[in-house]
C-alpha cells in the first residue's frame, strides 16, 4: 500500500479546511496516512505558542489519533545523513526541520504530501501537493 507523509503545511491546509486537501485526506484509507514525529513536533510548537488555541489543540489531538506519527528511527538517521551530505555536495539546501522531514519520507518509502516546492529539490523524494486538485 502506498503511504502518504503529511507534511506540516499540508496539515494546515487540512485544519483550516482547504477544500482539495481536506478531500483527498478523507479519501484515503487513515492507515495510509502518516506523519513524521518532526511534523508532530513543529505541530506541537505551533499550539505551545497558541496556549489559549483550545479548538485548535482538539483538532490536532484528533488528527493525532486517527494518523500514525512515525519515530526517527536509525533508517531515518542513516538517510537524512545521505540526503544532507547529497544536497551539500550539490550547493543545495533546505531548512533543517524541512531536510529532516524528506530524509524521514524517503526512509519510510511514502510519497511526501506538501505545498512546499523546495522538497523536489531531494532527490528520489515523490512529491505530491494535494492543493492542486
Amino acid at each position: 500500500m502506498k503511504r502518504y507523509m503529511l507534511d506540516t503545511n499540508a496539515v494546515s491546509h487540512f485544519i483550516k479546511s482547504h477544500p482539495v486537501v481536506s478531500r483527498r485526506i478523507m479519501a484515503t484509507p487513515m492507515s495510509a496516512l502518516c506523519l513524521s514525529a518532526i511534523t508532530g513536533g513543529e505541530l506541537m510548537f505551533g499550539l505551545a505558542k497558541m496556549p489559549e488555541a483550545k479548538r485548535l489543540q482538539q483538532v490536532i489531538a484528533e488528527l493525532l489519533r486517527r494518523v500514525d506519527v512515525l519515530p526517527w528511527d536509525e533508517r531515518a538517521m542513516r538517510c537524512y545523513g545521505s540526503v544532507r551530505a547529497g544536497m551539500a555536495r550539490r550547493g543545495n539546501v533546505l531548512g533543517p526541520l524541512d531536510m529532516l522531514i524528506a530524509a524521514h519520507a524517503l526512509a519510510a518509502d511514502a510519497v511526501l504530501v506538501t505545498h512546499d516546492a523546495a522538497f523536489g529539490r531531494v532527490d528520489g523524494l515523490r512529491v505530491e501537493d494535494w492543493t492542486r486538485g
